[in-house]
């Protein structure tokens, strides 16, 4: 079977004419600037439909199949968002109970709140060394399983944005035992199956449902993405329905085709690729374990959860210098040109990839040392890290709220402005997340605490980009007219 991605190219050589959309018609004179026109089509003949895939797109879709060892796998140009929307609405009925760990992205507070779900939010292990969230532990999951027995699935995210990577085979085991299925949205693991020096994808651990997202850490374009059906715990008849709903109906072929195209360079080139890849990476990593100052994390395996981790994950943390997370990023960017991924108030991360080339990851290494050496002159004057002029013992990771309001209740009621120092004790008709990595601090429904209010003005003052309130200036925040249950369905009935 012809590769989608090469008949996208020899299709735009040929001499057909587009009486058809999109409206550049292949035509680079029709707009300013320099895009792939001649491969940019709709469902037309020869080309099959992602919606009901029968041809060339069924083909692409079973060769990610049989490259990771599933039992489906289906292709998603709305990134993973859209692949796990439709994997929690497949899982878990309209209404029903679903375990989350709190940790996970955005996408899936909007899945339960699209299906007007009940969830129950087990919080990962904080790592207090290095000011990250650790893993899930699995006997959490058992004793919140066992405590509410109308839960229908178990969501987590292995690995982390971090690279923290929770016992995925022990949390399946006790998902199965329960009868139902574990979901685990591994958007930065797609890389895993290549290389040995990596940890086990969950694909191979037991998970039932699997979103990877391409173009996090393979060579594919942005917003690809693939939901593993790996077992037969969820119907795959409700997963093709509701990946149809949620993805537009004019998929974009160079999507698809860069999916295929980098499935077809892993398959011919991937281990080697990436034997080459993890070589670079692990003798920077080494290098970079010398810094005093802008330390490397290496979270210790077998403590707060961590069962694995991913070592293409470079965490910078800064809490043996003068920094904040923000400043060591902007410096890199400012002072040296390179873009990290995310900043938080402790650390700065870096994202490696099989795209990587020697030269980035020697500008790095050149960077944080100069600028931990410069760190080191600095600490010895002062006497003074940052970390001890800020008190950081005074908040943690996540501030466990109580859910007084499910997500919809909250969010489809009546809801006023509220300054957001006068708040305490309302409740939440939105949400209130830090973006990368888009986990919400606050969902619709919950009560607002002072220790919230309190985290929310440091996050604020180290400059790091909080999203989700209406008002951009985070002075004020949406709360919900009624603020007890009791007084909501009196009114609501």
């Amino acid at each position: 079977m012809e590769k989608l991605y090469k008949k996208l190219e020899s299709y735009g050589q040929s001499d057909y004419y587009p009486f058809h959309m999109p409206g550049h018609k292949r035509n680079p004179d029709s707009v300013r600037g320099d895009f792939p026109f001649e491969r940019d089509i709709t469902e037309i003949e020869g080309f099959d439909n992602l919606h009901h895939p029968e041809d060339i797109l069924l083909e692409a879709q079973k060769n990610v199949s049989k490259l990771y060892g599933t039992k489906e796998s289906y292709y998603s140009v709305n990134g993973s968002t859209a692949a796990l929307l439709a994997a929690v609405s497949a899982a878990v009925p309209r209404k029903g109970q679903i375990l989350v760990a709190r940790n996970c992205h955005k996408a899936v507070y909007h899945a339960m709140y699209l299906r007007e779900l009940k969830p129950t939010y087990i919080y990962p292990q904080m790592d207090m060394k290095w000011w990250i969230n650790g893993g899930i532990f699995p006997d959490k999951v058992e004793r919140c399983l066992a405590e509410n027995p109308e839960i229908k699935a178990v969501l987590i995210t292995s690995p982390t944005y971090d690279g923290v990577v929770s016992d995925v085979k022990a949390i399946a085991e006790i998902a199965h035992k329960y009868e139902i299925p574990l979901i685990v949205d591994e958007a930065h693991g797609a890389h895993f199956q290549f290389s040995n020096y990596f940890p086990t994808s969950a694909v191979e651990l037991g998970a039932d449902l699997v979103i990877q997202s391409f173009h996090k850490t393979l060579p594919a374009m942005t917003q690809t993405a693939i939901l593993h059906n790996c077992s037969g715990r969820v119907d795959g008849r409700l997963i093709r329905r509701f990946m149809g709903i949620y993805q537009t109906s004019s998929p974009s072929y160079i999507l698809m085709a860069s999916i295929d195209a980098c499935m077809d360079t892993m398959a011919a080139e991937g281990h080697e690729m990436f034997r080459e890849f993890t070589k670079i990476l692990e003798l920077a990593r080494k290098r970079l374990s010398q810094c005093r100052y802008i330390c490397l994390a290496d979270p210790e395996r077998g403590v707060n959860g961590v069962f694995d981790y991913d070592r293409s994950k470079l965490i910078f943390s800064t809490v043996n210098s003068t920094l904040t997370g923000a400043q060591l990023y902007d410096i890199l960017l400012e002072r040296y040109h390179i873009q990290m991924e995310m900043e938080t108030e402790t650390y700065s991360l870096a994202l490696a990839a099989v795209g990587d080339r020697e030269e980035g990851f020697e500008r790095l290494c050149q960077a944080i040392e100069e600028i931990d050496r410069e760190e080191e002159q600095k600490v010895k004057k002062s006497g003074l890290t940052g970390m001890e002029e800020r008190e950081m013992d005074a908040k943690a990771m996540h501030c466990v709220l109580n859910q007084v309001l499910s997500i919809s209740e909250a969010m489809e009621t009546e809801s006023e402005s509220c300054i957001l120092e006068e708040c305490i004790g309302r409740i939440s008709a939105e949400f209130a997340y830090l973006y990368p990595p888009g986990i919400p601090l606050l969902t619709p429904g919950e009560q607002i605490t002072g220790k919230f209010i309190r985290n929310i003005k440091i996050y604020t003052e180290e400059g790091l980009y909080l999203q989700g309130l209406e008002d951009y200036t985070n002075q004020s925040i949406r709360v919900v007219k009624q603020t007890t249950k009791e007084q909501y369905e009196e009114t609501n009935g």
